[in-house]
């Protein structure tokens, strides 16, 4: 999507994609990925997502990447955090007492900027891109993350009978995308309560994705999250 649209949404509070509450899917299978306490968490296009607040007060670190400014400026209002704003090449960087959210387009987001993370948690990332956006961001993440392990939320639809955001991302899909580099499990699959934009039939899926060598520790040592 142009960033635009992204832009337009927010300002004009067109934002359904938001949950008021923290993901019943984080809360559930979060510990699958068996980060060590005080973990730093990455969350692309994070916008102002409560999640977050669940991250931070279980004590894990975050990071995020989201393109709205007046995103992010909700964002810390709703943590009640005063952050300090640093430029981070051509993106800003509000940083937080364990927070590190960088504004900007997520594809100008460096390794370098970005700085070591443990693990990433994709709510509403790969299924807020067009299908041509979706192998350029997958590479981007795992590049800039060094391939660090993923809890995925992913919707599926009928799309011919209503399009995205947020766009069907079908199984086969997410192991093109993943299966190279990752042990890809899906966890969950189940009907999304009222349906996709309250109309129609859609299952939300979870999927843990980890390192052959993070997934077996015991035969390949210890993995980065370990």
């Amino acid at each position: 999507m142009e960033a635009d649209f992204w832009q337009t949404r927010w300002a004009n509070n067109q934002i359904g994609f938001h949950e008021g509450k923290t993901n019943s899917f984080l809360a559930t299978y979060f510990d699958r990925l068996a980060l060590a306490p005080g973990a730093r968490v990455f969350v692309p296009l994070c916008g102002k997502t409560r999640d977050i607040s669940w991250l931070l007060a279980r004590g894990f670190k975050v990071a995020g990447a989201e393109l709205s400014p007046l995103a992010v400026e909700q964002l810390f209002a709703e943590l009640g955090v005063t952050p300090t704003i640093t430029a981070a090449g051509p993106l800003v960087r509000h940083s937080g007492p364990a927070i590190d959210i960088f504004q900007g387009d997520i594809f100008q987001l460096t390794g370098q900027m970005l700085g070591p993370v443990d693990a990433i948690y994709d709510r509403a990332a790969l299924v807020a891109l067009p299908a041509p956006m979706r192998s350029s961001y997958t590479r981007h993440l795992m590049d800039i993350t060094g391939t660090a392990p993923q809890l995925l939320i992913t919707f599926t639809y009928d799309q011919s009978a209503v399009d995205g955001p947020p766009f069907s991302v079908t199984p086969e899909e997410i192991r093109t995308h993943y299966a190279a580099a990752y042990n890809v499990d899906q966890l969950a699959g189940v009907p999304l309560p009222g349906g996709l934009k309250g109309k129609y039939d859609a299952t939300e899926n979870t999927w843990l994705l980890r390192t052959p060598a993070a997934a077996h520790p015991d035969r390949s040592g210890p993995g980065r999250d370990a």
